[in-house]
């Protein structure tokens, strides 16, 4: 054991305290101890140091020159302590918050609500990252994701946050067009945009459709790009709910049929065990639920699987 690991924190406090104070009464005022345990303290700091560090007298106290050259490096050590824990407390409930996330998400469904966030914490500072790619946590400054998926990631915990159901979607220049779909006729009248974030196959399936007609068509490269192909008239696009509530809602797509298909895969906050300490984690966390639980499934669906 190294010098360093055996030094007597606890009377290196005691005796900047006292000679602050020049006072042992002061010193155990100031350290809420009782002034036997700041005496006990010094004593041992000097038998450790083998050298007096103060010169005693009935009334009052002065440092020696040995005590008087000690001083300076442990107000020193003692400031730089005392900063690195306050950093540390500081960077563990406020400043930078690092969060990875689908770019669909980001921008359909999280942004219009950030501001509720930043008025109740704006000690946080959220940076986002938008990808598909998976965080290996451990070669990166990510605090934690939200992902789609069955909240089964490996080493990680993770925390459903939202349902999500898919439904097909078009503009409403083209339902006026070709009409609602009640029929799979109606179904054959519209060209069908693929992502491979929202595959037709279990919609088809649940209609009753050509599960082969998942295989035709325009294929765009994610969900924002295939809701803007929709909007613009291009066909039918199959959506999900969360990314297009705030589009059905001012009237830039439309619903062409009712059917919807319950996702299987869900919204997740997810970080490794030991970030769902942070507190700055846990306020993002408990906001994200918050928000979550007050968006409502689509007209005639239920939350109840």
């Amino acid at each position: 054991m190294n010098e360093a690991t055996k030094l007597p924190l606890n009377a290196l406090r005691a005796f900047e305290a006292v000679a602050a104070h020049l006072s042992f009464t002061g010193a155990a005022h100031s350290l809420n101890v009782t002034t036997a345990a700041v005496s006990s303290h010094i004593k041992s700091l000097e038998e450790f140091l083998e050298t007096p560090l103060f010169v005693r007298h009935s009334r009052s106290v002065r440092l020696t020159p040995q005590g008087a050259r000690l001083l300076p490096g442990i107000q020193r050590g003692m400031g730089e302590l005392t900063r690195a824990v306050d950093q540390l407390r500081q960077d563990r409930s406020s400043g930078l918050l690092n969060i990875s996330l689908l770019g669909s998400f980001l921008q359909k469904w999280l942004l219009p609500r950030l501001g509720d966030f930043y008025q109740k914490h704006p000690e946080v500072d959220l940076r986002f990252n938008a990808s598909r790619e998976l965080v290996d946590f451990m070669q990166t400054d990510f605090h934690a994701a939200v992902r789609y998926g069955a909240g089964d990631w490996p080493q990680l915990h993770a925390e459903k946050m939202l349902d999500d159901w898919v439904f097909p979607v078009t503009s409403p220049a083209l339902l006026a067009k070709l009409g609602r779909i009640e029929t799979l006729v109606d179904l054959n009248k519209y060209k069908l945009l693929h992502s491979s974030s929202e595959p037709w196959q279990d919609w088809l399936r649940r209609v009753g459709g050509d599960t082969m007609r998942a295989e035709r068509g325009p294929v765009l490269d994610d969900s924002a790009s295939v809701l803007a192909a929709a909007e613009q008239g291009h066909g039918l696009a199959l959506a999900r709910w969360s990314l297009v509530a705030g589009d059905l809602a001012s009237g830039r797509l439309v619903r062409p049929s009712g059917q919807s298909v319950r996702q299987r895969n869900s919204y997740h906050f997810v970080a490794p065990p030991h970030h769902f300490e942070l507190p700055k984690v846990i306020r993002f966390r408990d906001w994200l639920r918050e928000v979550c639980s007050q968006f409502p499934p689509p007209e005639g669906e239920r939350l109840e699987p």
